[in-house]
This record gives structure tokens, sequence and C-alpha cells, in this order.
């Protein structure tokens, strides 16, 4: 055992190392931000909205300009996250709902992050929106590697956010102040983000990962009428959006109506910019500042329900496509990680990276043992500067809605095929990111070569699923 702790130590760059050989397992807290587009932060160029805590975070770590989600939905992307696979291999691929509440299930047999880190003595926490598995099922949180979870199970609850129940666990917690959706007085947002809170109190004498999938900015568009709003109130033109609203019969799932839907988008920007600022007092107030890796990224690209306007703010930074698609716009994310003493302040990184990273990553960072067979590699050197980082041959998603789509991003090319449902062979459109960001011009007809090894790559990363097939 003891050798082979040597041998994970002399592999960690020297500043992690000395963290792990003094016996101080660094805190994680990941946070992971839904449908907030790769422009909507300060610190990627953000105009409009304040995000100061983001800028702040940024600005004492690094940021990742090349990060990409698991893909353009919740359920499938968090997957990816969770199981350090790509969507080409990770078991949930859609966002599949199963009654009464919930969504299709992880099964057991799958090793999460939260169990991998778990296993190595963390104490686990997750509180927001889960989507992988009803309460009680093999899916639940409780049997995924966590010592505690609070907030929306179901990722199509989590339209509301003023709800008439979150979960506590197994606990159904009934908001009596919301009623049955007939009154706004209980913001699903603030409850979890208190329990988040108490989960670091808690737990501040142990090494602890606090995953924190909060809901905002997603749609609908709604947030209390307090100072963050007013702020905004007024600032901008605004086009008015009819929707299903609270009251008598009030549909669970639907996005209310509102005057103000500019305004209320700007508002839950900086509310979460909030939260992530009170998380970081919290971790100051304590003492643990020093000694927790704090990471923040998105789900998937910027959402264009409930009203809300991604071409208004320049949600997708210039990038084509939004939510649901696989150009850049759809699954390119913002990224930002903070460790003082092991990240040094100011950075920005080029690593080209993806979701089903971040488990490897974060159990080297720890020293456990990530499954085998994943398909992330750790990016670890990239996160503290050392210049032998380990890349990508390529990157792999799939996306099972609008006529099932693939995409692949080789070195600077990206190739992407659409309506595969209808023709697993459909012709692939190819861009060169590096001189076409915005992947307006298709250059597929001139590089043959790179088409058809996009092709065989497209066909080696998809595995058939019973549960989602094409």
């Amino acid at each position: 055992m003891k050798k082979k702790l040597l041998i994970i130590l002399f592999l960690l760059p020297c500043c992690i190392v000395t963290v792990l050989s003094q016996n101080k397992k660094p805190n994680i807290v990941l946070i992971l931000a839904d449908d907030l587009g790769y422009g909507d932060v300060g610190f990627n160029g953000q105009k409009l909205i304040k995000t100061p805590n983001l800028d702040r975070l940024a600005n004492d770590g690094i940021t990742l300009k090349q990060f990409y989600a698991g893909t353009a939905v919740c359920a499938p992307s968090r997957s990816s996250l969770m199981t350090g696979k790509h969507t080409g291999h990770t078991f949930i691929r859609g966002n599949l709902g199963v009654e009464p509440e919930g969504q299709y299930p992880i099964p057991d047999t799958i090793v999460t992050l939260a169990e991998v880190l778990k296993k190595s003595g963390y104490k686990t926490g997750a509180y927001g929106k889960w989507g992988l598995g009803p309460v009680g099922s093999q899916g639940d949180p409780n049997r995924q590697g966590f010592d505690h979870f609070f907030g929306y199970n179901c990722q199509s609850l989590a339209h509301r956010y003023y709800p008439e129940h979150l979960w506590n666990d197994q606990e159904k917690v009934i908001l009596k102040e919301n009623g049955k959706l007939e009154s706004l007085k209980e913001y699903a947002p603030d409850l979890t983000q208190q329990q988040a809170l108490a989960f670091i109190d808690k737990n501040k004498e142990e090494p602890f990962f606090l995953f924190l999938p909060y809901i905002l900015p997603h749609a609908e568009l709604i947030v209390p009428n307090d100072s963050i709003f007013r702020y905004y109130k007024g600032k901008f033109d605004e086009k008015p959006f009819k929707g299903f609203d609270y009251g008598t019969n009030a549909k669970p799932t639907g996005y209310v109506s509102q005057q103000y839907p500019h305004a209320t988008f700007a508002a839950m920007v900086t509310r979460l910019d909030l939260y992530v600022g009170q998380v970081i007092a919290k971790l100051k107030e304590l003492g643990l500042e020093e000694n927790t890796l704090i990471i923040f990224t998105s789900d998937n690209g910027p959402h264009k329900e409930g009203g809300a306007d991604p071409d208004f703010f320049n949600s997708a930074a210039g990038f084509r496509g939004i939510k649901r698609d696989l150009y850049e716009g759809g699954i390119r994310v913002p990224f930002v990680a903070k460790w003082p003493k092991v990240i040094k302040a100011g950075q920005s990184s080029d690593f080209v990276g993806a979701f089903w990273d971040i488990m490897p990553t974060l159990s080297e960072i720890t020293g456990s043992k990530s499954p085998e067979h994943i398909d992330g590699i750790s990016f670890t050197n990239a996160l503290t500067g050392n210049k032998n980082q380990n890349t990508h041959e390529y990157l792999y998603w799939e996306f099972h809605e609008g006529g099932g789509k693939q995409a692949v991003r080789y070195e600077n090319w990206k190739g992407i095929r659409l309506n595969v449902i209808k023709d697993k062979n459909a012709v692939i459109a190819l861009y060169d990111l590096s001189s076409d960001p915005q992947e307006k011009h298709d250059i597929a007809l001139k590089h043959p070569d790179i088409v058809k090894k996009i092709a065989l790559f497209m066909n080696e990363a998809h595995i058939e699923s019973q549960v989602f097939p094409w």
C-alpha cells in the first residue's frame, strides 16, 4: 500500500503531493449551473449581467476556454459527468421520464463520481437537481454515493421555481407556503442553498465532496422581487412572455408568464453568482478556503424556453447554436477552477476537455481510484500549469432528440452529423474551429480524408443502447 501511495505521489504535481503527504485531502466543491451559456458570465465577456463572484473566482484560479459539457441537454450530460463516460458509452443518453416522478435511473452497477470519493473517505452531499433516477430506485442519489441529497429529484418538476415539494433524501418535503402552486413564497433555489451551506458547517472537520447542481438560470423565468431583480428592472427593452401561471389548476411543469424576461434572466444569473459567493464566504469563515478545490461549469448551452432570449445577452458568446445543438454554442460551457496554493491565480488554458474528464481528474487529485474503462483523462496538469498534459485523440457527443445528432472534435476539426435516426451514415459537415469557431463554413468537400476519419470515430464511439436506441 505504501509503495502504491509513493507511486501516486511521484506522478502528481509537487503542490498536490505536499497536500496529500500532509494527510490533508482537499475538499471538493463542484458547482453545476443549469443552461448557463458560455457567454453568460463576465469572465467570458458578458456585458449586461453582473457576475462579480464568478469573475473573482476566475481571477483567483484558472479558466478553461475549450471545455465541453457531456451533451446538449440535462440528464445525459449529467450522466457523463457522474460516470466519466461520453454519451456514446454512458448509460443515460436522453431525458426519459418515468412514473410517478423522475427520470430513467442509472443502475447500481454504474460507479459514480460520488461513489469514488465516498470510498476514499469523503462525506458527500448534493443540493439542487438530480434527474438520474427516482427516489427509491437504483438511481436514487443516496444509492449512487451521496450521503445526503436535498432538492428536486425530477428535472421535469424543476421547471417550477415555487414547487409543491422537494426531497430531503427519501422524505418528501411539502412546501406548504406554496400550496398547490397557488402562491410564490418559498423559492426552491434559496431553500437548497440553505441546505448546502449547512452541509459545509456539518462536515467542516473532515474532507467533503459538495455537488451543487443549481437549477439557475433554467427556464422558467422567475425570481424573488428583491434588490437583485430591482437592480435590473427597467434596464432593458422587454418582450413579455405568456406562459402557464401559478394558481388554480396550474401545471407542475409549466413556465410562468413574465412581464420582464430580460431583467428576470439577468437577475437569475446574478442570483446564481450570489450563491457562489455565499459558498466561498462560508469556506473562508470556517478556514477551509485554502484546502478546497472549487470547480464551476454548466450542464449545456443556453436555452430559449419560457421567454429566454440568448441572442439579446449573447449567451453563446458568438458561437453557433444553443441547448439541443451539438454546435459549439450548445456544448461549449464556462469552466473555472480555484484551489489556493495549488492552482496559480489568473491563468487561462486551452486544454480541450469535457465532463467525462472530471472523474479521473478528481480521482487523481484526491488519491482515489477511478473505475476502469472510462473515457475521461485527468487534466490535473492543465489545472496546475504543468505542460506535460495528456490530450484526447478526439471528443465525441451524441444527442437523441431532433432526429439524432453526432459530433466529434478532432484536433481543431469539428464534424457534425444530423438526422442519424433516419440515416446512420448521413452526410457529415466539417468545420475548422481554428479559423471558423462560429461553424459557418462547411468545408467537408475540401477535406474528405478528415471527414472519413471523423466518420470512423463516430462509429467507434457509439455503442448501441437498448434503453436509449437511436
